[in-house]
């Protein structure tokens, strides 16, 4: 297979799929992962959703093409069997042993530090099956100074580290994440940086967006101020055209299509 990139790691919510737009995810994106699936290239999805509603918006953009893998809340990997997306171990089983134990430590304190973001900020904060602090905050602002005070939160317990997607955050361990998953893909594979391309747009992308991960990298135009940054101080791609049809373009150029 001689191909510049042989496994292509896709943030979802605003770096592929545009929830507004008709088709949401490009057809042109679908075909030139056709193409390249064909040929031996591998698909991942990236993505801090969970399984249930990823799938169902994938079944609303109808592609024609299905990820080969899914990195889901940011951190397990799905592989597809032909029939069903199942479990990869020993990664997924290694994964929530790690975050148990974390979490065990961590959610005594938790409740202080529910009480602070609830006295300070109109904010939506809960416990979910994947952190015992998740947090959705009013605006940008308030999840900004939110975000400063979960960073020192962390740093009383080695190995937590906070998560955030514009004004969503939640706790997760330091050692996975979008980066880490997409390494063990990479190991699995047996795959250099240099075979592959990743695509995000806001900062739970940052730890994929790394040379040492990618040779590749790629921001749509809608990326915020600083993933663009850091995307064209690596000698990355920063398109002017949004969503997927940036990711497509951006890939094009790595293929001289």
């Amino acid at each position: 297979m001689n191909l510049p990139i042989k496994l292509i790691s896709t943030d979802f919510d605003g770096t592929l799929f545009a929830e507004f737009e008709n088709p949401p995810i490009p057809t042109r994106f679908a075909e030139l992962i056709a193409r390249l699936q064909q040929r031996g290239a591998k698909w991942v999805i990236n993505t801090g959703r969970e399984m249930s509603s990823l799938m169902e918006s994938l079944a609303r953009a109808r592609l024609a093409v299905q990820p080969d893998f899914l990195v889901l809340v940011e951190r397990e990997i799905y592989q597809h069997d032909g029939v069903r997306y199942v479990p990869v171990e020993p990664w997924n089983t290694a994964c929530r042993q790690d975050h148990e134990a974390l979490f065990l430590r961590v959610r005594p304190q938790v409740s202080g530090l529910t009480d602070w973001v609830n006295e300070r900020f109109d904010a939506t904060v809960y416990e979910d099956a994947w952190s015992p602090f998740c947090l959705i905050a009013r605006n940008l602002p308030d999840a900004e100074a939110i975000h400063a005070r979960l960073e020192g939160f962390c740093r009383q317990f080695p190995g937590l580290a906070v998560v955030r997607n514009d004004v969503y955050a939640r706790f997760s361990h330091v050692n996975y994440n979008k980066g880490t998953a997409l390494a063990e893909l990479m190991r699995r594979l047996a795959l250099s940086s240099a075979e592959v391309l990743a695509a995000g747009d806001h900062l739970n992308d940052v730890p994929m967006l790394q040379r040492r991960f990618s040779r590749h990298l790629v921001a749509p135009a809608n990326a915020i101020p600083a993933v663009k940054e850091l995307v064209a101080s690596q000698d990355g791609y920063v398109s002017r055209q949004a969503c997927g049809h940036g990711v497509v373009e951006g890939m094009e150029r790595v293929l001289q299509l």
